[in-house]
């Protein structure tokens, strides 16, 4: 028996790192973690029991975890996908142009983040090829984020600028490494971590899209208690069993502005005296971050989340 942390998993196989070295496991028959149903029991990142020898390990029990991120699967099925576990801060690579990150998705990751409790920042890279306006864009979204409270980071993995500053604020931290495909993932690991040698691939020119080239998740030790857990890439993010009630909580600057509704249920849409509905006049709420938060309220009210049939 060994004690141990999940360093890699491929869906069918995970190689947990313990004291004794890495070993390759499988999962326990009846292994489940009470109250979730997802797609995995085990996640990279997560503390787990290991049982076996001579190469036949299985993986017993999964300690109580800190936190974790989900997603909802693309069948929308009632199961939820946990990306990984135990993280202390959710980076989100994001670019303006080659290719655009969807403000709905960053949105969507971030409110994820609020819900799970998962300190978020985002990592605007790419800088190297914007032009004037693309420039002009990426400011407001820089001072839009900053104000709401979220770190931002600008950085050109290809002309190595702004890393380090990056870097001194991940240190000592294990750190979730989120984004669209083509937005610089693995060149910004293999800037951080030259040993991981990930894929990277190429920007299709016809969609200026990007290409999955990580298939599956991986925990990179920089040193110095840094962890760097590396996931494919996502085209979308669905967000998971948020109830309409809930949703403003999850938007840090709409929640401020709540506690000066007069309805303390006011959803924010059409009730009078709603304070969000005045801040979001007032230009003190982005039209872009309420139009997030509306699409999330419809998921809800919607019941989106139906089971399979």
């Amino acid at each position: 028996m060994a004690k141990g942390i999940v360093i890699k998993s491929t869906g069918s196989s995970y190689w947990v790192r313990t004291p004794e070295g890495d070993l390759e496991c499988k999962i326990k028959g009846n292994l489940r973690i009470k109250g979730i149903r997802s797609t995995s029991p085990v996640v990279v990142g997560d503390c787990v029991t290991v049982v076996g020898e001579d190469g036949n390990w299985l993986i017993s029990s999964i300690d109580d975890r800190r936190n974790y991120i989900v997603r909802k699967p693309a069948n929308l099925s009632k199961q939820l996908h946990i990306i990984a576990a135990n993280i202390d801060v959710a980076l989100l690579v994001v670019t303006v142009n080659h290719p655009e990150t969807n403000l709905v998705f960053i949105d969507r990751f971030l409110a994820t983040t609020e819900a799970y409790r998962i300190p978020a920042c985002l990592v605007f890279n790419k800088t190297d090829l914007y032009n004037e306006e693309e420039t002009a864009y990426l400011d407001g979204l820089f001072r839009l984020y900053s104000t709401i409270g979220y770190p931002c980071y600008r950085i050109s993995v290809l002309k190595d600028q702004g890393i380090e500053p990056l870097i001194d604020s991940v240190r000592g931290k294990v750190c979730l490494l989120s984004g669209n495909s083509g937005v610089g993932k693995s060149s910004l690991l293999n800037r951080l971590y030259p040993q991981a040698k990930a894929k990277v691939g190429r920007i299709s020119g016809y969609h200026d899209k990007g290409r999955h080239t990580t298939s599956y998740s991986e925990m990179y030790d920089l040193g110095e208690g840094t962890f760097i857990i590396d996931t494919p890439g996502i085209k979308g993010f669905n967000t998971f069993d948020m109830q309409p009630e809930e949703v403003s909580h999850y938007f840090p600057e709409i929640f401020r502005a709540a506690t000066h509704c007069r309805y303390h249920n006011c959803t924010h849409t059409h009730e009078p005296d709603c304070a969000v509905q005045k801040a979001l006049a007032d230009h003190l709420i982005s039209e872009s971050r309420y139009h997030s938060y509306l699409s999330i309220l419809q998921d809800a009210d919607e019941g989106k989340y139906r089971s399979a049939q």
